[in-house]
C-alpha cells in the first residue's frame, strides 16, 4: 500500500515510516500540513496517517480537505490528547480510526492495515489465485502449498496484482503502490521485481506481461 504520514515530530515520523517499510508499504512523510496537502494533491494515498497537531496547516483542516476532495484514502489521526471529546472531534472532521498517544508500533501497523483494506472494494484476509495464497497479515506467501520467501518490493508487487483479481496492472499503478515518491519514475524496478518474482513463484509462470499495458496474473 501507498501511504503518507504526516507528523511534526521528525523523529516520531521517521520511525513511524520505517516501520511500515518494514511491513512492506510505500511511505512518504510530511513534517507539517501544508506539505502533506501537496502530496495528497498529487499522490494517491491508501492511508495518511494524520498527526492532529500539524503546523503551518492544523490537521484537522488537512483531515477537513482530503476528504472534501473526495479522495478515498483512509485517514487515522494520532493525537496526544487522549479525552473522549478529542476523539469525537477527530472523527467527527472525517477521520477513519483514532490512536492515542504514546502508542504502540505493532497496534499502528494493524490499524494501517485494517484501513487499508476498506480503501478498496472488499477483499478476503488471504488473497488467493492460480495456487497462491498470501497473507498480508502475516506477511506470507505460499505457492502450491510450498513457501515462498520474498522481498519486500516484490511482496508489495504480487499483493497489488492479486487484489486486481485477474485485471491488468500497469507498471506506472504498481510503482505508484510498491514505491514512494523518491523512486525515479522511468526505473527498470518494476520490470525488474517481476522478473525475480516469477522466478520465486516457479512453474507453471502465473504473471502475464500484456505488451504496452501491465501486468496481470489471470
Amino acid at each position: 500500500m501507498r501511504l503518507l504520514v504526516a507528523e511534526d515530530e521528525r523523529l516520531l515520523a521517521d520511525a513511524i515510516a520505517e516501520w511500515l517499510r518494514q511491513e512492506t508499504h510505500a511511505v512518504d512523510v510530511a513534517y507539517d500540513g501544508a506539505a502533506a496537502l501537496e502530496r495528497t494533491d498529487v499522490n494517491d494515498y491508501d492511508v495518511i496517517i494524520l498527526d492532529r497537531d500539524l503546523p503551518r496547516v492544523h490537521g484537522d483542516e488537512v483531515c477537513a480537505r482530503v476528504v472534501a476532495s473526495g479522495s478515498q484514502a483512509r485517514l487515522l489521526m494520532l493525537t496526544a490528547a487522549g479525552d473522549v471529546r478529542d476523539r469525537v472531534a477527530g472523527l467527527s472532521l472525517g477521520a477513519d480510526d483514532y490512536l492515542t498517544k504514546p502508542f504502540a508500533f505493532p497496534e499502528l501497523a494493524a490499524r494501517v492495515l485494517a484501513l487499508g483494506r476498506r480503501s478498496r472494494p472488499a477483499a478476503p484476509p488471504v488473497l488467493r489465485r492460480r495456487g497462491i495464497a498470501l497473507d498480508p497479515a502475516r506477511r506470507e506467501v505460499f505457492r502450491d502449498q510450498r513457501y515462498v520467501p520474498l522481498a519486500k518490493k516484490e511482496f508489495a508487487v504480487l499483493t497489488e496484482l492479486l487484489r486486481a483479481d485477474g485485471a491488468v496492472v500497469s507498471s506506472e499503478q504498481l510503482l505508484e503502490k510498491a514505491w514512494d515518491e523518491h523512486t525515479d519514475p522511468f526505473t527498470g524496478a518494476v520490470r525488474l521485481t517481476v522478473l525475480k518474482l516469477r522466478r520465486k513463484l516457479g512453474d507453471p509462470p502465473v504473471i502475464e506481461t500484456v505488451t504496452g499495458v501491465g501486468y496481470r496474473i489471470p
